[in-house]
């Protein structure tokens, strides 16, 4: 995956630390079909998904990630989910700590193809034949598949 220029500066001076970033994920459907794409880097297949840039709305970045990952225009319809993810430590050391945004989006134009070398493969795919998709993957293409459902989250409970 490509790392934001701004996530490199942010590096020179904090080494490998844990780095708090936010992460934008699309869930794109098209008809009873969901978009899902190969990454090139580990090879699993996931929905779009992106780091937010400095100044960026997360809904806009999930639009942009579509267009540069996947070729694809969308919409964002609404919000579906809100969480922490577990403590990434990439290949080089680097460590991060994501929240990632989830978002339910609508397909607008555009034939999916591997855009910008971060897909090696990408369509849209049907819901009941995802096969190679990590359960957590899978959550979040259920919390998003209810069109009218309010966004979850984790956390938030009164301590005790």
């Amino acid at each position: 995956m490509a790392t934001p220029e701004f996530v490199l500066q942010l590096r020179e001076h904090i080494g490998h630390a844990p780095l708090p970033l936010v992460g934008a994920t699309a869930i794109v459907f098209r008809d009873e079909k969901v978009l899902l794409g190969k990454r090139a880097d580990n090879g699993s297949w996931q929905a779009i998904a992106g780091i937010v840039e400095p100044g960026e709305e997360p809904a806009d970045a999930a639009v942009r990630e579509c267009l540069e990952e996947a070729g694809v225009v969308v919409s964002v319809d609404r919000l579906a989910l809100v969480q922490r993810m577990p403590r990434v430590t990439h290949v080089n050391g680097d460590q991060v700590d994501y929240m990632d945004i989830v978002f339910r989006c609508s397909w607008v134009s555009g034939e999916p193809h591997p855009a910008d070398g971060e897909l090696t493969q990408v369509g849209f795919y049907d819901l009941a034949d995802m096969g190679e998709i990590s359960a957590e993957h899978r959550r979040k293409i259920a919390l998003a598949v209810a069109e009218d459902d309010a966004a979850h989250f984790r956390g938030g409970r009164a301590p005790r």
